[in-house]
């Protein structure tokens, strides 16, 4: 299974990104996805998270209201739509593919990572 994020880029404080996130090599529908993000020095922590039916999310308490988490399934891919960014959402993101459906925050519960996609935010 490869994922494969991309989207990431460099915008100004107050702006949007979408990133998306490929997958390939096994069953998308079958997964749930997470969005997780990592700065230098820091552990990896979770962003949001979409069940495999795409009835189901989580998010961490500082994005609610700014990102939104959705997939296309027809396309294999999970998307996350970022708003109103601020300087301390600068970070590598993470998509993940947690193939077991335990539909965590944890890290080491989810199987596939892509490979990070920066997102930086200027003041």
């Amino acid at each position: 299974v490869q994922l494969q994020a991309s989207g990431g880029g460099l915008v100004q404080a107050g702006g949007s990104l979408r990133l998306s996130c490929a997958v390939s090599g096994g069953t998308f529908s079958s997964y749930n996805m997470g969005w997780f993000r990592q700065t230098p020095g820091k552990e990896r922590e979770f962003v949001t998270a979409l069940s495999r039916s795409g009835g189901r999310r989580d998010y961490a308490d500082f994005v609610k209201g700014r990102f939104t988490i959705f997939r296309d399934n027809a396309k294999n891919t999970v998307y996350l739509q970022m708003n109103s960014l601020k300087p301390e959402d600068t970070a590598v993101y993470y998509c993940a593919a947690d193939a077991d459906n335990t539909f965590t925050r944890y890290p080491r519960t989810y199987d596939h990572w892509g490979q990070g996609t920066q997102v930086t935010v200027s003041s």
